[in-house]
């Protein structure tokens, strides 16, 4: 029974996730005052953060029996996964502006009274191989890190096909927000794993 329970909250966290940065949100905030949309970014993801620990919790607290182990000569796929991982990781936080992604630097304009800063647009580093770097690292983080058993392979699929249908979410907000350029960097680098290598971009 918890572990159906874990699995509808979960289920839940990720169309809350979505639903709260979604276009029809962020549109809305556009016509609010200066206070809520300087502040809301910052808002979202405290919430996101903290209201995923319990979940997290709930899933290592379960009884689990293991189906699957990272093993052997197995080990050696798992550090190359683990490996991708870390380099797309590393990459992302390289390239992107996280005082923005996290609502910091709204948070920070906003209280010193100047106007909100624009979604920042780069497509250095990383960016030359896939357009979301950190999704395409979570998707072999979340298969392999640890042991899979009866309990989190369902936790573990949820994520995997959340961060995917996330990622086409994110996709029409950047075409809404960056329009051309966006447009164009997209039919070049590939969405999620980077099947072309490094291109020059125009």
């Amino acid at each position: 029974m918890l572990h159906i329970l874990l699995y509808l909250l979960l289920i839940i966290w990720c169309v809350l996730h979505s639903l709260l940065i979604s276009m029809p949100v962020n549109n809305w905030l556009r016509q609010q005052g200066a206070t809520l949309r300087g502040t809301y970014r910052l808002i979202y993801s405290l919430f996101a953060g903290l209201t995923i620990l319990p979940l997290l919790w709930l899933q290592y607290s379960l009884p689990q029996e293991i189906i699957f182990a990272w093993e052997g000569w197995l080990r050696i796929p798992q550090i190359f996964l683990l490996l991708y991982a870390l380099i797309f990781l590393i990459g992302g936080q390289l390239v992107y502006d996280l005082s923005y992604l996290v609502g910091i630097r709204q948070w920070q304009s906003w209280q010193q009274g100047e106007e909100l800063p624009n979604l920042p647009f780069t497509s250095k580093g990383i960016l030359h191989y896939v357009r979301h770097p950190w999704y395409s690292a979570g998707i072999p983080i979340l298969w392999a890190v640890g042991p899979i058993t009866d309990a989190n392979w369902p936790s573990r699929l949820i994520l995997s096909i959340y961060l995917i249908i996330g990622t086409l979410l994110e996709e029409r907000k950047l075409l809404q927000e960056l329009g051309e350029p966006y447009r164009q960097y997209s039919k070049q680098v590939p969405m999620l794993f980077p099947w072309k290598g490094s291109l020059p971009l125009s």
